[in-house]
């Protein structure tokens, strides 16, 4: 994928672009380091769907001009980082427009740079990524939109105020001035606050009412993606008034938007949304229990399939299903394709995933074995290492079956120490366990590309995350598409798209870690090895994971759920019901206990 192919730098008509659609990271080319993983995947294949589907859209994010990280992995897997710079001003055009803010007390000047995302039919989805190293502004500030999820916690609220604040305003001095925001996720929930500014229209914030708060949420749309509470970004009070100034600290504080004494962002974006939603059937039933005051809907996560589904399929169903590239339902048809056919299409993705691994790594992977994939971003909730739970048991299992091959990746954020802990086990693990049956290795620096090639090439995608902490997961709808089969924890999407040994296996839930290992392994013996020898029943199980769940598990189909019941639903939605409303309201729902991430 190229950067953007638009070549002039003259901004689009952005006066009937009626969605403003808000993410603190976007994936938006493997060339741009804009992204850290599923949420920025997620927001990416969003857009890439409305410019196929010629949604009226319009985006903002953050430049991020030294990225997330670039893993680097030693001889124990020991990972250490360093940036991913580039330089904006050589890959796309301005949006010849510099807004100034006021945050932490002075100016700030915020400036933001063009990437077109251009659909099928040549419908455009313009973003734009906000830049605060503009001359004049102080050295520091400068600095605000570099490193994504970087710095200490009151760098990440001036990038928050940033987005939301400075996405406002940007948008306005392009003239444009949606009908509906959507946040995706929490970062982007200060735009609520500029919204607000407006509707008082010169008046002070502290002025604002409960009906001004009305009129914001009417055209606001909040979507969380995670249970874990440490992905509910909050902030002291201190940094709250220091950043964003006393008079909208303290309109935050009068609206019922603090929690535990903080400042928190879903509380925000929950306090000024008309329609919240969670991203998976069991992940609005787990946000409804975490925020019980307030509705939460469900609309379960999809992915792009022209992005994501490998050369040679593509190839096949341009040929065999001409439509399927701006409706995906159309992938249904893949029925009329002979299995044979499919299971041709996926070799080709496995033997190219094998020559990529032997450049890299000069390690050789034999393409008749079974392989399984693993990469996740790594967390200690999502359990890496549970596959290699009992070694001995594993090793017997290659052994009888004539061979197991296992493919990890992932990063750790830099300061989770107990994620990087994770991945040195798995190394350990790799060094221990390698033999002629069975296979071990772990991939450095997992990103767009290595994501492909391992959703595209393995056997069965593997995914274990402790139940409730999945939200959605949309690796595994990769796979899907790519007539991968799962293996995973009933969670997430997996509820939703497991249909037992036709699209894949569920690992039975357990009281301990040792009973889930032990239906993996039971299910890896005793089901998954005896299909596999099998290439007929084999390749009529990849057909259906492309029937059956490639067909519901995309953003094409996401995007117009979001259309039909969040941004435009046939009958007005009641606005959040909130307990109490009381100007110093502190909020004491509940939330899902953090699991062990130190």
């Amino acid at each position: 994928m190229s950067l953007s192919a638009a070549s002039s730098s003259v901004t689009p008509d952005l006066t009937h672009r009626s969605i403003a659609y808000f993410s603190m990271e976007i994936a938006l080319s493997p060339d741009l380091p804009t992204y850290s993983g599923g949420l920025g995947m997620l927001a990416g294949d969003t857009l890439r769907s409305a410019a196929d589907t010629a949604a009226p859209m319009v985006a903002v994010s953050l430049v991020h001009r030294r990225g997330y990280f670039r893993q680097h992995l030693d001889d124990v897997g020991q990972q250490t980082e360093s940036d991913v710079p580039w330089s904006p001003e050589t890959a796309l055009p301005s949006a010849n427009q510099i807004i100034a803010l006021t945050l932490q007390g002075r100016q700030l000047l915020v400036r933001a740079w063009r990437f077109d995302v251009i659909g099928v039919t040549g419908h455009v989805i313009p973003v734009f990524l906000l830049d605060t190293d503009v001359e004049g502004n102080d050295p520091w500030d400068r600095h605000l939109t570099d490193h994504l999820y970087g710095g200490d916690t009151y760098y990440r609220l001036c990038q928050e105020a940033v987005l939301g604040l400075g996405g406002i305003a940007l948008l306005r001095a392009l003239g444009s001035r949606p009908e509906v925001y959507h946040m995706n996720e929490g970062h982007a929930a200060l735009l609520a606050i500029a919204l607000l500014e407006e509707q008082l229209a010169g008046r002070p914030l502290r002025d604002a009412n409960e009906a001004d708060i009305q009129a914001v949420s009417r055209q606001c749309v909040f979507t969380t993606h995670t249970p874990v509470p440490a992905g509910h970004d909050q902030f002291g009070l201190d940094h709250m008034y220091q950043v964003l100034g006393n008079d909208r600290a303290a309109a935050i504080d009068r609206a019922g938007c603090l929690h535990n004494g903080l400042m928190n962002m879903t509380y925000i974006a929950l306090r000024f949304s008309r329609f919240v939603n969670g991203v998976a059937m069991q992940h609005g039933k787990v946000s409804q229990q975490m925020f019980p005051n307030y509705k939460v809907h469900a609309i379960t996560n999809g992915v792009h399939a022209a992005t994501w589904l490998s050369p040679s399929f593509q190839e096949l169903f341009d040929a065999e299903i001409p439509t399927w590239r701006t409706d995906n339902q159309y992938l249904r048809s893949v029925y009329g394709i002979d299995p044979a056919r499919i299971a041709a299409c996926h070799l080709k993705g496995k033997q190219h995933l094998f020559a990529t691994v032997a450049k890299r790594t000069g390690h050789f992977f034999n393409p008749n074995a079974l392989t399984l994939g693993f990469a996740r971003r790594v967390a200690t909730y999502k359990r890496a290492s549970l596959l290699l739970h009992d070694p001995a048991r594993l090793v017997a299992i290659a052994e009888k079956i004539g061979g197991l091959q296992i493919l990890f990746a992932g990063k750790a954020h830099p300061a989770d120490n107990a994620g990087k802990g994770l991945i040195r086990d798995v190394y350990a693990s790799a060094v221990r366990l390698n033999s002629s049956a069975l296979k071990i290795h772990y991939l450095e620096n997992y990103d767009w590309e290595l994501g492909a090639l391992l959703t595209q090439g393995v056997d069965v995608w593997v995914n274990t995350p402790r139940r409730p902490y999945e939200a959605s997961g949309t690796s595994g709808m990769k796979a899907a598409l790519n007539g991968v089969p799962s293996l995973s924890i009933l969670d997430g999407w997996w509820i939703e798209g497991c249909a037992e040994n036709t699209t894949g296996w569920a690992i039975e839930d357990g009281e301990t870690e040792d009973a889930e290992a032990n239906s993996l392994y039971e299910k890896l013996e005793e089901h998954i090895a005896p299909m596999y020898a099998n290439p007929i029943a084999w390749s009529e199980m990849q057909r259906h994971c492309v029937g059956m769940n490639g067909t519901f598990f995309n953003t094409h189909r996401m995007l117009a759920q979001y259309l039909g019941n969040a941004y435009y639903p046939p009958r007005s939605i009641d606005l959040p019901v909130v307990a109490d409303h009381h100007p110093h309201r502190r909020s004491t729902d509940a939330i899902v206990p953090e699991p062990a991430l130190a």
